[in-house]
């Protein structure tokens, strides 16, 4: 079932329908760094200003913000520039001190949208206002919490909402600072089909290398923005220097993007749609097929008093099969996991009859 939230169009201001694109430091650390950048930001056409007034830190100790002085110079890149100016918020407090220094766009941490008391708190203290807000998803991969963190503000009446993917934390050494487990994001989108996404390329790769390709991917799975973290000089930047860029390097960055239309379609691509539709449902009738062959096998195990996991069995299936697919050009790894799916539910339904 799809979830339904009451929406609004966000109308952020572009130069081409797609992405917005909205960009500035990781920290507002002085007003001067802040003006500089904003002012490079404006002279290669962005047109929407972010920058991290308050920073909740992983550990303490760390640079947390300027605060409510930071709001102030803000308040100076609208007048210079008349950019649009975006926050981060985590608190009621938050919230009332960024609409009383005129902040028009506010987004959820990843953390604080983990939070559904504190998501709840700030969703109270938006009541009444037509301020656009993006939530980020949560640091783990939860879907739920992500949808009910937008459920909660759009029950306090906020109808401009956007979701932020800027990936999964993860405990394994890897290539992304944040997995991207683009799936996840997708499945937001299936289910709520007219929330604008927008990719955080900064917090999902980690470092600047990884920012133009990753836009990219976004921009070839139908994203509608981007928040992409520059400052005016990034080996300076007091917080997350590695994964920041200059407003040069942006702008080539987004000049070289190629934005393919989402909604365009041809009787070519139709054809091949109506093949592998007839594929997909000879898998999943294979699929019911395998169960019901693996319900006797439990059966089986039932009346001869066998334990339902073999594990060898296991090892059997997901080396032969890792392999055949290697040799039919696929990954064994994307095979192993499909079996490894498979083979959870098969064991599932086994424990089932067993117990019964």
């Amino acid at each position: 079932m799809d979830d339904v939230l009451e929406l609004e169009p966000l109308n952020l201001p572009s130069d081409n329908a797609r992405p917005f694109v909205i960009a500035g430091p990781c920290s507002a650390e002085s007003e001067e760094q802040v003006i500089e950048t904003a002012s490079e930001l404006a002279s290669k056409g962005c047109h929407i200003f972010r920058a991290g007034v308050w920073k909740p830190r992983t550990k303490p100790g760390g640079f947390e913000g300027h605060g409510e002085r930071a709001l102030s110079w803000m308040q100076e890149v609208k007048e210079k520039t008349h950019m649009l100016t975006a926050c981060e918020v985590a608190t009621p407090e938050h919230v009332e001190l960024a609409l009383k220094y005129g902040i028009d766009i506010l987004w959820i941490g990843a953390r604080t949208t983990a939070n559904p008391f504190a998501m709840q708190d700030i969703a109270n203290s938006l009541k009444g206002s037509d301020i656009p807000v993006l939530v980020k998803n949560p640091v783990n991969p939860d879907i739920e919490l992500w949808i009910g963190a937008l459920e909660r503000l759009n029950g306090a009446g906020v109808k401009k909402l956007g979701a932020i993917h800027r990936g999964f934390s993860s405990y394994e050494n890897k290539i992304y600072r944040n997995q991207p487990q683009w799936q996840i994001p997708m499945e937001l989108h299936r289910r709520i089909p007219g929330l604008p996404m927008v990719c955080d390329p900064s917090h999902i790769g980690g470092r600047r290398e990884l920012i133009a390709p990753l836009c990219q991917q976004a921009m070839d799975l139908g994203f509608d923005g981007l928040i992409v973290e520059s400052h005016c000089n990034p080996d300076k930047a007091w917080t997350d220097a590695r994964q920041q860029v200059t407003p040069s390097v942006l702008y080539h960055i987004l000049s070289l993007l190629v934005i393919r239309d989402v909604h365009s379609t041809t009787e070519g691509i139709k054809q091949l749609r109506r093949q592998l539709d007839e594929i997909d449902d000879k898998v999943v009738e294979l699929l019911a097929r395998r169960m019901s062959i693996c319900r006797e096998i439990g059966q089986y195990k039932k009346d001869h008093n066998m334990t339902v996991f073999q594990a060898g069995r296991y090892r059997e299936i997901l080396e032969k099969y890792g392999t055949k697919g290697e040799l039919c050009g696929l990954d064994p790894k994307f095979v192993a996991a499909i079996f490894e799916n498979i083979h959870q539910e098969s064991v599932r339904q086994q424990i089932d009859i067993v117990n019964h």
